[in-house]
């Protein structure tokens, strides 16, 4: 089959492509109950004139973070006209303007004027419109992280959150969405006076949760039989080593197309290897790219132990002997490269106070090592 063959093939096995789209939200959101219900909490006090709890949202990539959010956003804003609420992704909007140009948008329905315009005026217009409507305002800022790389957060928490001081009367929030477990730490002391979140914790998909989101997924996206069970668990697997659901919607949507572009009423398992091996670390890398300079050095060091048996008491002493920083530091540095699934921890009931833990690499040692000399 030439190109023109595939552009122009008529039939598909897609009943709705959309479905693997990354800002794709399911209909059927199963697994997160409990942290939708710590959201909806945090949210109730704005319906009772109060004002909303802040919190930050804790989890490592692909666990549900942002869809949970959005979800409870839509049920919120379907059920009252007393609280605004706003979704920003930081990663596309990191300076203080581009985040007020949001929260304008989703009041006033258009953006303010880019040039022109002083900020403390586009400011007043959105403090002035939610204290004569009686309404709260809820932001959430997802990958907040970027407006710490930006310089930007303290200021923009601080004009959230000290509004009140200001314009008596205005009631803000913020949902703070990150993988980053030392976000709390980086703030400045007037600025988490103020915040005080409440933490509510994301835990990575288990692989029975992941192979049934899959299948929610192909249910909506394929038609009947285009993907046996056999393959998805496959695909499930591929996903649950690289401890990202992303990882395995992506599969779908290329093993998809392949087959289409063979003409194949179903995805087979060559449509598979051939996705699989296309696919390449990219989320691995992503996930490196977050980690500082400390943090890369130790897993640099993990991966070159490459030891069964290496303890946590094992692996400070080489990494101090290199130049490391306090245990509090380290061990704060494992629970981040834990917390993100590079790797895994185990207790084995034996030291001192039998709380001695062995340090297990989640992924290929190779592939680790790759990765790092390319960032």
């Amino acid at each position: 089959m030439d190109i023109k063959d595939i552009l122009l093939h008529d039939e598909t096995i897609f009943k709705d492509i959309n479905a693997f789209n990354p800002d794709y939200v399911p209909k059927n959101y199963n697994y997160r109950d409990s942290q939708m219900e710590a959201l909806a909490i945090c949210i109730r006090p704005a319906l009772k004139e109060g004002r909303p709890v802040n919190s930050v949202i804790l989890g490592s990539c692909a666990t549900g973070k942002t869809t949970a959010i959005k979800k409870v956003f839509e049920m919120v804003e379907s059920s009252s006209e007393q609280i605004v609420c706003c979704y920003i992704n930081c990663q596309l909007h990191t300076t203080r303007f581009g985040i007020f140009s949001q929260i304008y948008h989703k009041i006033f329905g258009h953006y303010p004027p880019e040039t022109g315009v002083p900020f403390s005026r586009i400011y007043h217009s959105i403090m002035q419109k939610l204290a004569s409507d009686k309404k709260a305002l809820v932001i959430a800022l997802d990958d907040v992280n970027y407006l710490f790389h930006s310089k930007n957060a303290n200021k923009i928490f601080y004009d959230i959150l000290r509004a009140y001081e200001v314009f008596p009367g205005v009631r803000t929030g913020v949902f703070a969405i990150l993988s980053d477990i030392e976000f709390r730490y980086a703030l400045d002391k007037n600025v988490n006076s103020v915040f005080i979140p409440q933490e509510i914790v994301f835990s990575p998909y288990s692989h029975h949760e992941m192979f049934n989101i899959l299948k929610d997924r192909v249910k909506t996206g394929f038609y009947p039989d285009v993907i046996s069970d056999e393959i998805l668990e496959e695909i499930a697997n591929y996903a649950s080593e690289n401890g990202d659901l992303r990882v395995g919607i992506d599969l779908l949507r290329v093993c998809g197309n392949l087959a289409e572009a063979e003409a194949s009423r179903a995805i087979e398992k060559k449509h598979l290897e051939k996705a699989v091996k296309s696919s390449g670390p990219v989320n691995l890398m992503h996930t490196l790219k977050s980690l500082s300079s400390a943090e890369s050095d130790l897993l640099k060091i993990i991966s070159k132990c490459n030891d069964d048996n290496l303890t946590a008491g094992d692996l400070y002493k080489v990494f101090k002997e290199k130049g490391g920083s306090s245990y509090s530091s380290f061990n704060r540095m494992l629970d981040k490269l834990e917390f993100l699934r590079l790797i895994d921890t185990k207790f084995t009931g034996k030291g001192m106070r039998g709380n001695s833990r062995l340090i297990i690499l989640r992924f290929n040692q190779e592939e680790i090592n790759k990765c790092m000399v390319t960032l």
